[in-house]
């Protein structure tokens, strides 16, 4: 396994991060405990997850499961990164979500009790919260820092002026700021590239993509599947819309004698801005299939035919589209 700074800070984790959101709803808590060791072993130390999984199955519900696995081993605590995030509804009530000190404070708590931990070490807002003043939000974050009980903070799903202000407005208080972003980035989807890779490089902001297969897009999904999230019918419908790029795809992945997952993982991993793609393994099989992008290094001629089959906006802005 292959290590980078987290950011502009001096943490180092794992080339890729083990994502847990299938842990409850798609994979047994059983094959979750096998996945977390199983990665441990790997030499994978970057471990993601969010205080809202579990959906159906109940909200926090993910968080529980790796809660049960840190319990178990004491010692496996200290092994690993542990990141989570805060925003989502979790209860019922008017302020059980977003971005207020109120609900900061208190989804924190609730998540280092599921987490049968004393901190995290990288809390996430899972979203841009625009009622609440960013006074307010890093007030309480820093509470948090203070406390020991949160070690870094990230964003996810920000927009580049969203990133820009929280981190300017962070230095004013004498605040590391941000340290990580969590966007969705694929060879499918290169939005990012307009905007928000720009602003994570100019703040020294760590890129951690979330969905790098492109909910499955990327990952062989021509060949028929029975079981798991590749069943579902918007991924099957997608996949008729794009067959003319897949099939493309597809093709140039077997002409390489690459597993389409690990080239667009490998794609993903060639960005010098980016820190650690998240990968969601369903099972065992999956995880250890994933490592393997590690070592894939794709060559210029690759990059520009896969910049072929899925064009992306050909620059930052505003070059992409004026001069």
């Amino acid at each position: 396994m292959n290590y980078s700074h987290l950011g502009r800070s001096g943490l180092k984790v794992s080339r890729l991060c083990l994502g847990t959101m299938n842990f409850g709803p798609y994979t047994s808590e059983e094959d979750s405990f096998k996945i977390m060791n199983r990665a441990l072993e790997l030499g994978i130390n970057f471990f993601d997850t969010a205080n809202v999984y579990g959906w159906h199955l109940g909200t926090g519900l993910t968080e529980e499961i790796i809660g049960r696995w840190l319990a178990e081993d004491k010692s496996r605590r200290d092994k690993i990164v542990l990141a989570t995030k805060v925003y989502g509804k979790m209860d019922d009530g008017v302020n059980d979500l977003g971005l207020s000190a109120y609900h900061i404070r208190k989804a924190c708590e609730e998540s280092l009790k599921r987490l049968q931990t004393d901190h995290i070490d990288l809390y996430q807002m899972h979203h841009i919260d625009r009622e609440t003043p960013w006074e307010e939000v890093w007030q309480a974050m820093e509470q948090l820092v203070r406390k020991g009980k949160v070690i870094y903070i990230g964003s996810s799903n920000f927009a580049a002026w969203n990133i820009a202000e929280a981190n300017c407005l962070a230095s004013q208080r004498n605040s590391l700021g941000l340290v990580s972003e969590q966007s969705i980035y694929n060879l499918r989807n290169r939005h990012i590239e307009l905007e928000v890779i720009p602003a994570c490089k100019a703040f020294g902001v760590g890129l951690i993509p979330w969905s790098p297969l492109g909910g499955g897009i990327l990952c062989g999904v021509l060949e028929k599947s029975k079981e798991g999230r590749r069943t579902r019918e918007p991924l099957i419908a997608s996949a008729e819309r794009l067959r003319p790029q897949i099939d493309a795809y597809e093709k140039l992945c077997k002409e390489i004698g690459q597993n389409p997952a690990d080239v667009a993982l490998a794609w993903v991993l060639a960005n010098p801005v980016v820190t650690s793609p998240i990968v969601g393994p369903r099972t065992l099989q999956q995880l250890e299939e994933n490592v393997n992008a590690i070592n894939i290094k794709l060559s210029e001629e690759i990059m520009k035919k896969l910049d072929e089959i899925w064009p992306g906006p050909g620059n930052q802005a505003p070059e992409a589209y004026a001069w």
